[in-house]
C-alpha cells in the first residue's frame, strides 16, 4: 500500500491532460512502470512511438535518419524533430519504416526539422506527448493500424501541417531515393491519401487514408494552411493498410478511430497493455519493475500484425536470427495464442515466397541474416503443442514439407544457402562461401537439428538420420588443437593465419557480428558433445571461465558487439544462451554470479541502460527469463536451464486458470546464489520442463550468499 500511495501522484502528474490516472488503484498497474525511454539512448536502438501490442503502427517522433544511430528513427540525446511517422523498429540493426510523416509548424517556410523542450516529452503504452519549439504541443496515441494526434498551436500563430509521404528511415541518402512511386493527394478539404511504394530493406507498398478535423485554407505540395490558430486543437487522423489500397485504409480508420477523442483512443490502449502485461505479477523494488516491464512491453511491440480490420492475423516483422532463441519460447509460455498465430504467419509466408521466413518485414523477406530460423520456432512449437492429435497431423506434415523443402532446395533470390556445397564438404569452405562460413555452417547445423526432431515425431525416420548427421557439422568447424571454431577452405585445410578476437560481418569475415571467441559455443543442440570435444568437464569449465576473463578487446569494429564481460557479448544474440552452459556441467554458482553481473551492467532503467539492440524484444526477453530464474539454452523442444532467479516472486498466468508462481526466498544484493530448487516440492538440479511449468504450480529457490565450495 505504501508504493501504491506514493507512486500514484507523481504518475498521475506525468501524463499530463491525458485522464488516465483515474485512481491510484489504476496508477500500480502493469503500465505504470513501463519506460519507453529506455533504450533510446547508446545502442538499444528503441522508440518511445504510441502503439499497443503486435500492432501496424508506432506513431510518434523522428529525430534522425540515415545512419545506424537512428534505426528506430529516434534517439534520446537529439536536440530537434523532423516530424512525427507512423510506423517504426524496436531495437534492430538496419533502418526502414518511417511511413507518412507529419510536421506542424508556425513559420513562413517548411523547416528541416524542429527543436523541441525535452523537459516537456512524455511516453507511456499507447500515448507519447512533446511541446516544440515555439510552443506547439503534440500528442499522439494510436490503435492496431491507425495514429491520432491532437496538435495544440499556439493561440494566434500559423496553423501549418506537412504530409511528407517521401520520408522513411533510410540506409540510403538521399530518402527520395527509395521511393519507386507516390501516388497522394488531398481528399476534398479534409483529409490527403494515396499509395506508396517503397524500395529501401525490403521493397514494400502500403496506403493510407488521412483526415483533419477541421478544413484547411490552402494547400501546395503537401503543406496545409489551416490559418491562425484560435486555441482549439487540430486532430489529425491517419489509417494505414499493408496489404490494400487506400478503401483498405480508410475502412480500418472507420473501424477503429471513428470518433476525434484522443483520450478515447489513448485509454483504450493504455487498456490493452494492460491486459497484455498482466500475464505476469511481479513482486520487488520500483527499478526491478521497471526493468521488468518495460521488457515485456518491448517484448509485445512485435511481430505485427499487417492484415486489415476484420483478417485473419498475418504477422511479419520476424527477426528471427535474433528472437529464435529466447523471444519466440518467452511467447510460448506467456501467449500461447500468439504464438499459434505467428507460426501460422510463417507458414503462409512460406507458401507465398516458396521457402521459410528469414528476416521478413511487411511480409517480404530482406533475407539480411544467416540460418533459417522460422525452422526452431515452428519446430518448437509443434513440440510443445504435441501433435497426437489426428486432426492435426495433416497440419504438421504440410509444415514439416516446408521445413524440409527450405533446407534441401535452393530457393531463387536466396544469396546465402548453398546446400549442395554444405553436403559436399560438411562446412561452408572459406574460400568457395566468402562471409560467415563458420557461423553458417553453426547456424544451419542448428536448424538441421530441429528439423530432425520433427521428423522423427512424424515417422520420417530417413529424413531424421539425414538432418541428425548433418546438426553434427558443426564439429568439422571445431580446431581441437585450439579449442575454438575456425573456418577451412574448400580443400580442408585450415585458414591460415587465422586471429579468433578478429570481428566483423559480411566479406572478408568468417563469423557474424562477433569472432570465434563467441561462436565457439554455438552448439545448443549437443552441449554435452562441445563438452567432450573440448576435453572433458574440467577442461570445459577452465575454457569458459577463460572466456569471461578474457581482455574486452576485439580486432576490427563493429557496432552490434557491444556488452562484454571479456569476450562474452551480451549486446549481441550468439552469446545469449553461454551462461547457462555453467549450469549444466555442474557450476551453477557460477551461472549465478554471471547472471547477476548482467543484470548489474546491461539492464539500467534509463536511456542508455541496454548494452545492445533489443532486437525486436531478444534482448528484453533474455532478461524476463533469467529474472524468473531458467532460461531456454536450446530454444526448440521446452527444456528450460536453471540459473538465478533477480525478482523475489512472480506469478504468471496460464490457461484454464492455472498460474506458475516463481518464488527466490531471501532473495538480497548479497544472496545471488542458489543452495536449492524445487517445483512442486520435488528437488531440481539442472532443468526444468515445458509441460511441468505449464501444469502450474510453484518453482521456489532458495537463495543464499555462500557459493558452493
Amino acid at each position: 500500500m505504501k508504493n501504491r500511495n506514493r507512486i500514484a501522484p507523481f504518475l498521475c502528474a506525468a501524463w499530463g491532460s491525458l485522464a488516465l490516472c483515474a485512481s491510484a488503484a489504476e496508477a500500480v498497474g502493469p503500465c505504470a512502470y513501463v519506460d519507453p525511454f529506455i533504450g533510446t539512448a547508446g545502442t538499444g536502438h528503441t522508440f518511445p512511438s504510441a502503439c499497443v501490442p503486435f500492432g501496424l503502427v508506432q506513431a510518434g517522433p523522428d529525430t534522425g535518419n540515415g545512419d545506424w544511430a537512428h534505426c528506430s528513427g529516434y534517439s534520446y540525446e537529439d536536440k530537434s524533430i523532423y516530424g512525427f511517422s507512423q510506423t517504426h523498429l524496436n531495437g534492430t540493426g538496419a533502418l526502414d519504416l518511417g511511413d507518412v510523416r507529419i510536421l506542424p509548424f508556425t513559420a513562413e517556410s517548411v523547416p528541416e526539422s524542429v527543436p523541441y523542450d525535452k523537459a516537456s516529452e512524455r511516453a507511456k503504452p499507447g500515448f507519447y506527448a512533446v511541446t516544440l519549439a515555439g510552443g506547439t504541443k503534440v500528442e499522439a496515441s494510436a490503435t492496431e493500424r491507425c495514429a491520432i494526434y491532437r496538435i495544440s498551436y499556439p493561440k494566434g500563430a500559423k496553423s501549418r501541417l506537412l504530409v511528407d509521404p517521401r520520408w522513411c528511415i533510410t540506409r540510403r541518402k538521399p530518402a527520395s531515393d527509395c521511393f519507386r512511386s507516390v501516388d497522394v493527394a488531398p481528399d476534398g478539404r479534409t483529409g490527403v491519401s494515396g499509395k506508396v511504394v517503397v524500395n529501401n530493406w525490403v521493397e514494400r507498398t502500403y496506403a493510407f487514408k488521412m483526415e483533419f478535423s477541421r478544413p484547411f485554407l490552402s494547400e501546395k505540395d503537401l503543406v496545409f494552411d489551416f490559418g491562425a490558430s484560435s486555441g482549439e486543437p487540430l486532430m489529425v487522423k491517419v489509417a494505414l493498410s499493408a496489404l490494400g489500397g487506400v478503401s483498405d485504409a480508410a475502412r480500418n480508420l472507420a473501424a477503429e478511430i471513428p470518433g476525434w477523442d484522443l483520450d478515447r483512443v489513448a485509454a483504450a490502449a493504455d487498456a490493452k497493455w494492460s491486459k497484455m502485461l498482466s500475464c505476469v505479477a511481479v513482486e520487488g523494488s520500483d527499478d526491478q519493475k521497471r526493468n521488468f516491464y518495460t521488457s515485456l512491453y518491448h517484448l509485445f511491440i512485435q511481430p505485427n500484425n499487417i492484415s486489415d480490420f476484420g483478417q485473419a492475423p498475418y504477422y511479419s516483422t520476424f527477426s528471427t536470427w535474433d528472437t529464435y532463441r529466447a523471444a519466440h519460447p518467452l511467447y510460448t509460455i506467456l501467449v500461447p495464442e500468439k504464438a499459434a498465430e505467428f507460426v501460422d504467419s510463417m507458414l503462409e509466408q512460406g507458401r507465398r515466397t516458396g521457402h521459410l521466413p528469414i528476416w521478413t518485414l511487411w511480409g517480404r523477406d530482406n533475407q539480411c541474416m544467416i540460418g533459417t530460423h522460422s525452422i526452431p520456432v515452428i519446430v518448437d512449437w509443434f513440440l510443445k503443442e504435441n501433435p497426437v492429435n489426428p486432426d492435426k497431423r495433416e497440419f504438421w506434415l504440410s509444415a514439416y514439407a516446408q521445413v524440409k523443402e527450405t533446407l534441401t532446395k535452393r530457393h531463387e533470390g536466396r544469396h546465402k544457402e548453398r546446400w549442395d556445397l554444405l553436403d559436399r564438404h560438411g562446412y561452408y569452405p572459406y574460400d568457395v562461401i566468402r562471409s560467415e562460413s563458420v557461423s553458417r555452417t553453426l547456424e544451419c547445423a542448428y536448424d538441421d537439428w530441429c528439423a530432425a526432431q520433427m521428423a522423427a515425431k512424424l515417422g520420417h525416420e530417413e529424413d531424421a538420420r539425414f538432418f541428425r548427421r548433418r546438426s553434427e557439422t558443426w564439429r568439422n568447424v571445431f580446431d581441437p588443437s585450439l579449442g575454438l571454431m575456425r573456418s577451412k577452405d574448400s580443400k580442408g585445410n585450415w585458414r591460415d593465419p587465422f586471429d579468433p578476437s578478429a570481428v566483423g560481418w559480411g566479406k572478408g569475415f568468417d563469423f557474424t557480428e562477433g569472432n570465434s571467441y563467441q561462436y565457439t559455443w554455438h552448439v545448443m543442440q549437443n552441449p554435452d558433445g562441445l563438452v567432450a570435444a573440448m576435453g572433458g568437464r574440467e577442461a570445459f569449465v577452465k575454457r569458459l571461465d577463460w572466456l569471461f576473463e578474457r581482455p574486452e578487446e576485439m580486432k576490427g569494429e563493429l557496432a552490434d558487439v557491444t556488452g562484454l564481460i571479456g569476450q562474452y557479448v551480451h549486446g549481441n544474440e550468439p552469446s545469449h544462451h553461454v551462461i547457462y552452459f555453467y549450469t549444466l556441467v555442474g557450476e551453477r554458482d557460477k551461472a549465478a554470479r554471471r547472471v547477476r553481473d548482467v543484470f548489474d551492467r546491461f539492464y539500467l532503467p534509463k536511456p542508455d541502460g541496454l548494452c545492445g539492440n533489443d532486437d525486436c524484444g531478444q534482448m528484453s526477453a533474455w532478461y524476463v527469463f533469467s529474472a524468473l530464474g531458467f532460461y531456454p539454452f536450446n530454444p526448440c523442444g521446452g527444456t528450460y536451464v536453471l540459473g538465478a532467479p533477480q525478482i523475489p516472486k512472480a506469478t504468471i498466468e496460464l490457461a484454464g486458470g492455472k498460474a506458475l508462481t516463481v518464488v527466490a526466498r531471501n532473495l538480497s544484493a548479497e544472496n545471488k546464489y542458489v543452495k536449492t530448487v524445487a517445483f512442486n516440492g520435488r528437488p531440481l538440479d539442472k532443468t526444468i520442463e515445458h509441460a511441468d511449468l505449464m501444469s502450474g504450480g510453484e518453482l521456489v529457490f532458495e537463495m543464499t550468499n555462500a557459493a558452493r565450495r
